[in-house]
């Protein structure tokens, strides 16, 4: 009988054991889990800051004036000559760092831009006044 005590004590207690040993590493888990998250969002959040800054960077290469942000699908279109009254070309252009390359939506717009698959268009609304 005693025997059979001490073997379900110590299964008790190993059980005890693996469950506090499994609680504190999920515990950690989570915490490195958490911090590699606040960590990508900072890192997303400064290349949306960064993104929005090219323009007067010297390595821009264009006015700044002449630059429109869009942030997606392309991050700024540039009116090349918008702010000297004569507009030469329309740049779209996709900011990138380090070897980040073009997401699948990015290289569509590449792709259709690239084809000339390009058009002007107008929406003109007729509103008649209310009375």
């Amino acid at each position: 009988m005693t025997h059979r005590l001490d073997l379900l004590l110590g299964i008790a207690i190993g059980i005890v054991i693996a469950w506090l040993y499994f609680v504190i590493w999920r515990l950690r888990y989570s915490a490195r889990i958490r911090e590699d998250a606040v960590q990508r969002s900072l890192a997303v959040t400064a290349g949306k800051v960064h993104e929005q800054l090219v323009p007067y960077l010297p390595e821009f290469g264009f006015n700044p004036k002449d630059a429109r942000f869009l942030g997606s699908p392309v991050d700024l279109v540039v009116f090349d000559g918008l702010a000297a009254g004569q507009v030469r070309r329309v740049v779209f252009l996709e900011v990138k760092t380090g070897g980040a390359p073009l997401t699948p939506r990015e290289r569509q717009v590449r792709e259709v831009i690239d084809a000339r698959q390009v058009v002007w268009a107008e929406l003109r609304l007729n509103r008649s006044p209310e009375a």
